[in-house]
């Protein structure tokens, strides 16, 4: 079986990321071949810092689909940035650099190059600028796809949220019946095509116990009527749930996937049970884009005590796939 190639945008220069990338190299076995795109200046600096002696191999991207690859050395395609330290402070210096390797992938997913695209953590604040919520609508737009979704995947459970980082403010005013079941249709699309079966989605309510003093209650409104009309598609989902107890373990156990209704609904419970064995992918782009589930970690930066695994899971999900 031949492996395409996964292409890594190692994202923000200031951050864990080469670190981990580090320790997976050095540690696990892949067979599918990494191409880093990423700064040589700050790969060589991090590589003394941090103690590691790979070799580099430089790509011409002129020629990329001519190289035979293999992991023995790291395959750069080598974007100009200049930075004097291994690590420095976080700030608006690298976005054009960030852009620049973003727009390079994007070119080798559009030529058919590869369809496998792993990220590294960006500040939003610096990077996106409020222009985009994330990097998920970061490559929405590239793509010019409108429907889209967040997985934070894992195997024995995976999450998603219907609004992804928007202001608690703003979440009852977005959800509407269109956009959940976008999202679902993702969702069980992305299991049927890449998993192997029809998932079992859970999908909580917005308030709590479903809940509300209002006279609009988005639960009774909103969301039970948009499950009602999925399962007349023979989809399997069923709620709303309170999110207070749905993630109790005699509950999730039912479920392969939890849809809930904003971003820490159901990122903050992954999180405390998976912690790093969880992966975030892209649903709706006409490519696989999966990026560690933490972001730059700046306090960790330079200590070397960083746990890989995240990132590991990313590699393993994409070298499974053609």
């Amino acid at each position: 079986m031949s492996y395409k190639p996964i292409l890594i945008v190692a994202g923000e220069p200031n951050s864990i990321f080469f670190e981990i990338l580090f320790k997976v190299i050095k540690t696990k076995k892949i067979k599918s071949p990494l191409i880093l795109i990423a700064s040589y200046k700050v790969l060589s600096l991090q590589m003394k810092k941090l103690n590691c002696n790979k070799n580099v191999k430089h790509l011409n991207l002129k020629k990329i689909k001519n190289y035979k690859l293999n992991n023995k050395s790291i395959n750069l395609i080598n974007v100009e940035y200049n930075q004097k330290k291994a690590f420095e402070k976080i700030s608006d210096k690298s976005n054009v650099y960030i852009r620049k390797c973003f727009e390079i992938a994007i070119d080798l997913v559009k030529s058919d190059f590869s369809n496998k695209l792993i990220n590294g953590p960006i500040s939003k604040k610096n990077f996106l600028k409020n222009k985009f919520l994330g990097i998920t609508e970061f490559f929405a737009k590239k793509f010019k796809k409108r429907k889209i979704a967040m997985l934070i995947f894992n195997n024995n459970l995976s999450v998603s949220p219907v609004t992804t980082h928007l202001p608690l403010k703003r979440v009852s005013k977005t959800i509407n019946k269109k956009l959940i079941t976008e999202k679902v249709l993702l969702i069980d699309d992305f299991y049927r095509t890449y998993i192997g079966y029809k998932p079992k989605i859970g999908i909580t309510g917005l308030n709590p116990h479903c809940e509300s003093i209002s006279k609009f209650n988005e639960d009774d409104k909103i969301i039970r009527p948009t499950i009602k009309n999925l399962l007349k598609n023979k989809l399997k989902v069923s709620g709303p749930y309170a999110a207070d107890t749905i993630f109790l373990k005699k509950n999730r156990r039912k479920f392969d996937v939890i849809l809930g209704m904003y971003h820490d609904q159901v990122l903050t419970p992954i999180k405390t049970l998976f912690e790093y064995d969880a992966i975030n992918i892209t649903l709706g782009l006409p490519f696989l884009r999966v990026s560690p589930d933490h972001g730059p970690n700046e306090k960790m930066m330079g200590k070397n005590l960083s746990s890989p695994l995240s990132l590991y899971k990313a590699i393993s999900f994409l070298e499974k796939l053609k």
